[in-house]
């Protein structure tokens, strides 16, 4: 199966990123810990913030792919190989400036897990012993991630397996397509 290598979207990634324009990623890590930490007091659940982060996550997904379609170049994709691909390198290089290795494919090529070697929105931050394992952090990208791909009619799940922050080498989230969604249009008798 020929595709196009990862440099094409490693430059895409880099030329949209380009035209973005920035925030300062202290500000950003210091005004996203805020969040959590409120988080955490308003709803005293890790399980319960975890969820709110994704869901919160997925609202920002829902609106920031028009401007992910309008900005980066982007065509469409051929399959969700491809799909995973661009979500990598040229997503998450446009909004977060990072970008993440795509491995650990199943068969049907219907999950995936990326790798992110650095993660902005974790800077500067050190869980305590009590949260290690249990509050992923960064569960906002998973959000983002899933909400953008739903408009894209992809319904997936996506999680964290691996952070940094609770020990891990790196950061790796999973994704799993879970149904290609069809457009509904109504009914045709209006």
């Amino acid at each position: 199966m020929a595709r196009s290598g990862p440099d094409k979207y490693s430059k895409m990634g880099e030329g949209a990123f380009a035209r973005m324009e920035k925030v300062n990623s202290d500000v950003l890590a210091l005004t996203y810990g805020s969040l959590v930490t409120q988080l955490l007091r308003d709803y005293e659940d890790i399980d319960a913030v975890n969820a709110q982060l994704e869901k919160m996550g997925y609202n920002i997904g829902l609106r920031i792919v028009d401007e992910f379609l309008a900005k980066s170049g982007v065509g469409a994709c051929q399959d969700f190989r491809e799909t995973c691909e661009v979500v990598g390198k040229v997503g998450l290089r446009m909004f977060l400036g990072v970008t993440a290795d795509i491995v650990q494919w199943n068969r049907e090529l219907t999950a995936c897990s990326l790798v992110l070697l650095d993660n902005p929105l974790a800077e500067y931050v050190e869980l305590p012993a009590s949260f290690t394992g249990k509050l992923w952090y960064s569960n906002l990208i998973c959000g983002v991630i899933r909400g953008a791909l739903e408009q894209l009619l992809l319904r997936v799940e996506c999680r964290f397996q691996k952070d940094t922050l609770s020990g891990d080498e790196h950061n790796l989230l999973r994704i799993e397509l879970k149904e290609v969604m069809q457009e509904d249009y109504g009914d045709a008798d209006d």
